[in-house]
């Protein structure tokens, strides 16, 4: 059976640090590109960074310089670790593996993450 399960969100005052964790089971983790999107309330769901099988990534510009994924092929984890977080980084945040990007791939459950100001 082919699982995403994430964790990590949680409360957090403007200006600190989550670190969310995805942790992969019945799939090829490695042959994966894994990526991290978010929704807040209202909006359409957006891509926050990618990481392929290499390990190369990308971001979105509104997190770059703050946001950093990275992945333990040996654990079937990727994780995103969150500085700086802002009042608009509230969203759910949702794991998302595939191996071809024009496929929807698989879908985690989703964590939240709620910013105070």
């Amino acid at each position: 059976q082919v699982q995403l399960v994430e964790s990590g969100g949680g409360l957090v005052q403007a200006g600190g640090s989550l670190r969310l964790s995805c942790v992969a089971s019945g799939i090829s983790f490695r042959a994966y590109i894994m990526g991290w999107y978010r929704q807040a309330p209202g909006k359409q769901r957006e891509l926050v960074a990618r990481i392929y099988s290499g390990g190369s990534a990308i971001y979105a510009d509104s997190v770059k310089g703050r946001f950093t994924i990275s992945r333990d092929n040996a654990y079937g984890t990727v994780y995103l670790q969150m500085n700086s977080l802002q009042p608009e980084d509230t969203a759910v945040y949702h794991c998302n593996a595939v191996r071809d990007l024009r496929t929807d791939g698989v879908w985690g459950q989703g964590t939240q993450v709620t910013v105070s100001s």
